[in-house]
């Protein structure tokens, strides 16, 4: 196979999701030869969004997915976008089988563009209190990276993505390349007023969301259109008004007849030559047919998701690396956090009767974490942000049998709307600890021949800690503000419903407690690069997407440079 031309790229590119998206980008508009791997099938931009234009009353079971799925996949059952009109997005229970040595939900999206097609699309910026977290507090490992290594970068992505946003002049959550906003409704507004005149450190404000508000000669490049705020964004988006790896990235990559592009591709390992002390290909499996492929490259990045990364790395074993690719010290697949999003709370508004909610918006509010930002001042590590979401709608009587419980049903909601609902959900930072760890089942495999991957991950006393808080600062909040009928619920929900795992081939300064440097190359191995969730030292309060496309394109970029130098060849 060595000898096959066409089994030969510059660079290689596991996972055709939103990161794997950004580092083909990158390197097909350097010039450089890439291929694509995905595992799942292709899904085209307009061609393979199914429902997009579908109606409620058009959806079989108006909507709801049908008891027999839901009992016959409870992981992926618990997602909030998976619903009939979005089921063809999700990887199936029943079809990728994962062993939980402690529950974990683990929602993935097996298919070309994977869950950028589907995700809540907020994009905040981390800043220095995020990157010099683990060094001040004492957990994992310094980061080798600060805010200024990064900040170019988050406006490279931003003006390429499109991101609605205000300019809120935060230190703790920096300002971007924002787009103008959806207005903020009465009570939003209320709400922002009372933080602002009340608490000097606390902050409620527009939540930035990768959405395009205004008409800009990039976006006409890529083809998309602006925004319609219809909210059913996880069936993909026709008007590519939200940013989506399948209506920017690829087809952009696509233009330069630089990539190629291969779904169906199950990755099996990477190729580690012992003589040439380097990378050189990646081994695959078809999806279909179960033949077993190789390509070769000088340079190979590691985008299958966090725990799909790992596992990857993991399974890619040699003489060399008995444990796993670049595994020297042992701590690959370990250190692995996530966000906690347990903890909710939600009130009754009796004001602004007068008025309520006129069409739509792709975002509501966003409360930046507050918590231990510039000092130590509670008996738990880091701190949480949270939602704040608003709504008014028409109260419905559903009681009684038959003709009365028509009667009532159709006798709703004729006088008023009902008041003013209000509620906000924690996101809490977890601690990276040893102990939350992923690894290979011994014995267990996949119909293609990889070994099962193993999830042991928990809560601590740290996030018991953090609920409590949260629970007490925001009923105060709410208390405060006037509102009513408060009510605090945990969920109790398992690690991995948030969608943010992140780590076990985290970035750091040495490599005896590392596995990437700060140019995300793994410490032994330098022509793989790892950028996805799984790169991440520790996890902050922010939703990390962005945080992963920037550091993609930095990563990326790098490469290029260093192949030009002939430093990875």
């Amino acid at each position: 196979m060595s000898n096959n031309t066409d089994h030969h790229f510059d660079a290689i590119v596991i996972g055709a999701g939103m990161t794997g998206g950004w580092a083909a980008k990158e390197f097909c508009e350097k010039g450089l030869k890439t291929l694509l791997l995905e595992r799942g099938r292709n899904v085209e931009h307009l061609k393979d969004y199914p429902t997009t234009n579908m109606q409620p009353w058009e959806f079989k079971h108006r909507n709801q997915v049908p008891y027999e799925i839901r009992k016959d996949n409870p992981v992926i059952s618990r997602c909030y976008a998976f619903r009939e009109d979005a089921t063809h997005f999700f990887v199936k229970d029943t079809e990728h089988p994962y062993v939980q040595e402690k529950p974990f939900d683990w929602i993935r999206g097996y298919q070309v563009g994977g869950k950028s097609i589907m995700w809540a699309r907020q994009v905040q910026r981390w800043s220095d209190f995020d990157f010099e977290g683990p060094d001040r507090d004492g957990f994992a490992v310094d980061w080798p990276i600060r805010y200024k290594d990064l900040a170019d970068w988050y406006s490279y992505v931003e003006k390429f993505i499109g991101v609605t946003g205000m300019k809120d002049g935060l230190a703790h959550l920096p300002d971007g390349e924002f787009l103008k906003a959806w207005e903020l409704n009465c009570v939003e507004s209320y709400f922002q007023n009372f933080i602002k005149d009340n608490y000097q450190d606390r902050h409620v404000i527009y939540a930035r969301c990768a959405h395009i508000t205004e008409d800009r000669p990039i976006f006409r490049e890529q083809g998309r259109g602006l925004c319609q705020a219809r909210r059913i964004c996880q069936r993909g988006c026709p008007f590519g008004g939200y940013f989506n790896a399948n209506s920017t990235l690829i087809p952009w990559a696509m233009r330069t007849n630089n990539l190629t592009l291969r779904p169906h591709s199950v990755v099996h390992s990477i190729i580690f030559d012992e003589k040439a002390n380097k990378a050189t290909g990646v081994r695959i499996v078809d999806a279909n047919t179960k033949e077993t492929t190789e390509y070769f490259a000088d340079v190979i990045f590691v985008n299958a998701a966090a725990l799909n990364s790992n596992l990857v790395l993991l399974n890619s074993t040699s003489e060399r690396f008995p444990n796993g690719l670049g595994n020297d010290n042992g701590l690959l697949g370990k250190y692995v956090a996530f966000h906690n999003y347990r903890a909710r709370i939600s009130a009754i508004h009796e004001g602004h009767l007068d008025s309520t909610t006129d069409g739509a918006k792709a975002s509501s509010m966003y409360f930046p974490r507050f918590r231990n930002v510039h000092r130590q001042e509670t008996d738990f590590l880091r701190g949480y942000a949270a939602g704040f979401g608003t709504g008014r709608g028409i109260p419905v009587n559903s009681d009684g049998f038959g003709d009365e419980l028509r009667a009532n049903l159709l006798s709703s909601g004729k006088d008023k709307e009902g008041p003013w609902r209000v509620g906000s959900h924690m996101m809490g930072a977890t601690i990276p600890k040893e102990t939350n760890q992923v690894s290979l089942d011994a014995e267990q495999k996949d119909e293609w021949g990889i070994p099962l991957l193993k999830i042991d991950l928990d809560y601590d006393d740290n996030d018991e800690k953090m609920i409590k808080d949260f629970f007490e600062q925001f009923t105060e909040m709410y208390e405060k503000a006037g509102f009513t009928n408060i009510r605090t619920s945990d969920s109790k929900q398992a690690p991995g419903l948030d969608i943010h795992e992140m780590g076990g081939v985290r970035m750091g300064h040495d490599p005896k407690t590392s596995l990437l440097n700060k140019w995300n190359q793994l410490h032994a191995c330098p022509n793989v690069f790892v950028t996805d969730g799984a790169c991440m030292t520790s996890t902050a309060t922010q939703n990390p997407s962005l945080t992963y496309m920037a550091l993609t394109a930095r990563a990326a970029n790098y490469a290029v440079e260093q192949m030009k130098k002939g430093e990875l060849i």
